[in-house]
């Protein structure tokens, strides 16, 4: 499945938000997600916010390629 990024064209009718295309499961999903990582961030309040979230990223890419390996074994 392709990332639908939110378009501001928000619907919460039905399943799926009209806009993006995501069902309101995964929109509300990702905003607490994104509030998490907000919260963190806003705890231990670091100078450089961008390197956490870089490797927050690089982190995640990485476990998820190993994830997808083992399914396919």
């Amino acid at each position: 499945m392709k990332f639908s990024p939110c378009t501001s064209q928000c619907t919460s009718d039905g399943d799926f938000c009209q806009g993006c295309g995501r069902s309101h499961a995964e929109i509300r999903e990702s905003k607490a997600l994104v509030g998490k990582v907000v919260a963190h961030l806003f705890e231990y309040n670091y100078d450089d916010p961008e390197s956490f979230l870089k490797m927050i990223n690089k982190k995640s890419l990485t476990r998820l390629t190993q994830l997808k390996n083992k399914k396919c074994r």
